[in-house]
């Protein structure tokens, strides 16, 4: 571990200062520049560690595969209205058209269907789903997003 860091050390001061500020302020600029999904899953009652274990083991691959940043992914805490909780995420887009075109390949993809499929097999893993569209305020810190 301690070797790992000193070579991260490293390679980022080989990085000339004035680089690592303008790569800095291009990933300020693109956070906001983004369109961001504010997506909530309803699982299927006693199906939550299997929703949680599809998006683990396959969809955040397949959604970067399409296009999509990943940006986080959140378990809510159990509540009367949600006995179980639900899994709710956040997708960055460049547009909304890029959202729609990343989406249409998603659910077209034939390693998604076979995912969809197998891991269906006992039954529905989701009853509802909610979708938010947001954009980011101009008085909002940057989200240091990966690629």
């Amino acid at each position: 571990m301690r070797f790992a860091l000193a070579c991260l050390a490293l390679c980022v001061s080989a990085v000339p200062v004035s680089a690592q500020v303008t790569a800095a302020n291009a990933a300020a600029a693109d956070s906001k520049a983004l369109i961001y999904e504010l997506r909530t899953y309803y699982p299927a009652p006693g199906k939550l560690a299997a929703l949680n274990a599809r998006f683990r083991e396959h969809t955040l691959g397949l959604f970067k595969k399409h296009g999509m940043r990943n940006v986080a992914y959140w378990n809510e805490m159990p509540a009367e209205a949600s006995p179980e909780g639900r899994v709710i995420y956040v997708l960055a887009y460049p547009s909304r058209a890029a959202r729609d075109a990343s989406w249409k390949a998603f659910t077209e993809d034939p390693e998604w269907r076979t995912v969809a499929v197998a891991s269906e097999v006992g039954g529905k893993l989701v009853t509802k789903v909610d979708s938010v569209f947001m954009t980011m305020t101009d008085y909002s810190p940057p989200l240091p997003l990966a690629r």
